[in-house]
């Protein structure tokens, strides 16, 4: 690779309506990844950029057809009625910090590029506790943005989360005011220890109800299944006094430290 970036733009890519990108990428519990992923394929979202780097892992995925794909992160566009949504989805984040600031710009290249007024980063939110009470959490650039939030559902706690937002969805944020680009990081409540399909629902009915869409979530309540079986099966592997204390033990400040 001659190149620390390789970004590659489907150039027949028509003018599009009132577009707002959406970011979810690798990060606790998967969260943010499980919504991106799924609005691309309930909204049958067509891929228009790919971006390849030596700051991803140097491996290759494996597709169900045996053929493999390198390890890269896809802006995909779906088209909705009253607005079309620029997907940014994929397998990784940076493994160092200098990749996490040039991949971001680019990412932030993409956003300019199709006219992008408004960005939504997504993530979970590490409590430490099993829960069935899920909520999502904000942090955004541009602080009148936060009423019209809060009247959508999301909180908004003082300087939580405690440790800041490590990574793409925290980034995106600042790199998008520099660009006068509102954005919001949206960050759905889990454990932190294993990926969450109930979290990510959460997260994407309250992104539903900002972007005024609907979605199908047939997906992910299959995967909210699997997932619960998944963890009956963790409870009753630990016993006792252990699995009070695991399960119920409330998280410290620096298990809290978000990385989006």
């Amino acid at each position: 690779m001659k190149e620390e970036i390789i970004y590659h733009i489907d150039q027949n890519v028509l003018e599009l309506n009132n577009p707002v990108m959406i970011v979810g990428l690798p990060g606790v519990g998967h969260v943010g990844k499980l919504v991106a992923d799924h609005l691309t394929e309930a909204l049958d979202a067509q891929k228009v950029a790919e971006v390849y780097s030596e700051h991803f892992p140097p491996q290759v995925m494996v597709k169900e057809d045996s053929t493999v794909e390198l390890v890269g992160n896809r802006l995909y566009l779906a088209r909705t009625e009253k607005t079309d949504l620029l997907i940014l989805a994929g397998d990784s984040q940076s493994n160092d910090p200098a990749g996490h600031y040039k991949l971001c710009e680019i990412y932030l290249d993409f956003a300019s590029q199709f006219k992008v007024k408004r960005i939504f980063t997504l993530g979970g939110y590490p409590t430490g506790v099993m829960t069935d009470e899920n909520y999502v959490i904000g942090a955004v650039n541009n602080a009148d943005l936060i009423e019209e939030l809060k009247e959508k559902g999301i909180q908004f706690n003082p300087s939580e989360p405690p440790g800041g937002i490590v990574g793409a969805s925290g980034l995106i944020l600042s790199f998008a005011k520099f660009r006068n680009i509102d954005a919001a990081c949206l960050m759905g409540t889990t454990t932190g220890y294993i990926a969450d399909p109930k979290s990510s629902k959460v997260l994407l009915g309250k992104l539903c109800g900002i972007l005024d869409i609907e979605v199908n979530m047939d997906a992910l309540d299959e995967k909210i299944k699997d997932m619960d079986q998944i963890v009956e099966k963790i409870k009753d592997s630990v016993s006792g006094e252990e699995s009070d204390e695991y399960y119920e033990s409330p998280a410290t400040d620096e298990d809290l430290v978000y990385f989006g």
